[in-house]
């Protein structure tokens, strides 16, 4: 039995992509891909397509929670740095005042939470979106070129635990795109 990966040309196989010129064509078809049980597939879109995410069974994303626990470290980060500069390591009284004070601390709080949640949610993006990418397999495609422009593509992998070389290409020309192609890696 022939590997699903292996092309004519030896090339590793990266999947499949389907145009369609209207972007309610790519709605329908999103939705069919995703009750047929992919999971390692996108739409791209020249725009926002409102509906897409609901379309495509698009689950949450666990950014906030990340941001959450990143903002959360910053406070601690700031409270316990100052408790122990001015109240442990080196107490220095002033006109009687205590070693120290949450309302003094505030200022401090605040912008190491800040700057901490600004920091996680950077490279929390880069790390969930998996860049950097210089290079995707889409880019071979010269049509993939009009995806910026004027066209909307459906991606399936080829490591979808549901691909099948024949099986998903039948079920891609059922959507009938205006084009469809096999790309490679």
């Amino acid at each position: 039995m022939a590997n699903d990966n292996d092309t004519t040309t030896g090339r590793e196989l990266y999947g499949y992509l389907a145009e369609f010129s209207v972007p309610g064509d790519l709605l329908d078809a999103a939705e069919k891909v995703r009750d047929a049980g992919y999971e390692n597939w996108d739409c791209h879109t020249p725009f926002p397509l409102h509906g897409l995410d609901h379309a495509m069974g698009v689950k949450g994303t666990k950014l906030p929670l990340i941001v959450l626990v990143g903002g959360l470290a910053g406070l601690t980060l700031a409270g316990l740095m100052q408790w122990w500069m001015n109240a442990v390591d080196y107490p220095f009284m002033i006109s009687g005042k205590p070693y120290f004070g949450v309302p003094a601390a505030v200022p401090v709080m605040f912008e190491l939470t800040v700057l901490l949640s600004a920091l996680t949610t950077f490279f929390g993006m880069w790390g969930l979106n998996k860049l950097p990418q210089h290079h995707h397999p889409l880019f071979n495609s010269t049509r993939f070129k009009r995806a910026t422009a004027d066209r909307f593509f459906i991606s399936i992998e080829a490591r979808d635990p549901r691909f099948h070389l024949e099986k998903t290409r039948e079920l891609l020309e059922s959507l009938n795109p205006d084009a469809l192609e096999t790309v490679e890696d």
